[in-house]
């Protein structure tokens, strides 16, 4: 599956990262509006901790509109590069599918990744009060990933509803969990190579002040432009080998 997944990736490299733009754009839309974001590991994070302290109308504010925009480029990216591989499988031309049901693909994969979004909300808020956020969220977190897994591929490959993409997510992670499994622990380890290599590189280029805080935004352009893309793309290609004839 990493192969496979690898080859459609190289294969269509150029749609890969003009369709990953979207994703640069979701990172940066709440670092730049919100006063509390850092970058950690090639994501985009809020310190909870200054906003239960000094929680302000204004300050929420923002932050639901930066967040809402977010997850809008993150859904466009997902449903596009889920394209890539619907293109590859059934051998019908992007160019052909781009537009047609994008818009309601779209929506779809916003709603699940809202719903999801306020869930890791809910468990940070409940995490800090009982003392183990990180460790309640990142629980709650890989928890809350199964049931939606292979949502976004559902509804770009199969058209599904959300509550049948979710039944469709729940039941292929139960009858074949290596996938998932894979997914888990590939994603990490590549990000943790990408994230301790830039540090390394960017120190020993920059020093360690400047090289430190560079690397920082390093990681969140290749996590933006090549990582998460081959990991939606392996979702993807996962998803895809339900269909009993492409299995053999």
């Amino acid at each position: 599956m990493l192969a496979d997944s690898f080859e459609t990736y190289k294969s269509n490299i150029r749609l890969v990262i003009l369709f990953s733009i979207p994703f640069i754009i979701a990172f940066l839309i709440p670092l730049i509006a919100v006063h509390d974001a850092y970058v950690s590991a090639g994501g985009i994070f809020l310190r909870t901790a200054n906003l239960f302290h000094n929680p302000t109308p204004l300050g929420l504010s923002i932050i639901a509109i930066a967040e809402f925009f977010s997850l809008l480029f993150i859904s466009l990216a997902f449903v596009l590069i889920s394209l890539i591989v619907k293109s590859k499988r059934t051998h019908v031309r992007i160019g052909q599918m781009a537009f047609k049901e994008i818009e309601k693909n779209i929506s779809k994969v916003f709603v699940v990744l809202l719903i999801y979004t306020f869930i890791l909300l809910l468990a940070n808020i409940v995490g800090y009060y009982l003392g183990y956020e990180a460790l309640f969220t990142i629980v709650v977190g890989i928890a809350g990933i199964i049931p939606i897994f292979y949502v976004p591929s559902a509804i770009v490959v199969d058209g599904k509803s959300i509550s049948r993409a979710v039944k469709e997510s729940v039941k292929l992670i139960a009858q074949e969990p290596q996938y998932f499994i894979i997914w888990i622990i590939s994603a990490i380890v590549v990000i943790f190579i990408a994230d301790f290599a830039s540090i390394l590189g960017s120190i020993a280029i920059l020093g360690p002040l400047t090289g430190t805080v560079v690397s920082e935004y390093l990681v969140l352009i290749l996590n933006s432009l090549f990582i998460l893309p081959y990991f939606i793309i392996f979702i993807a290609e996962a998803y895809m080998k339900k269909f009993k004839l492409l299995k053999h």
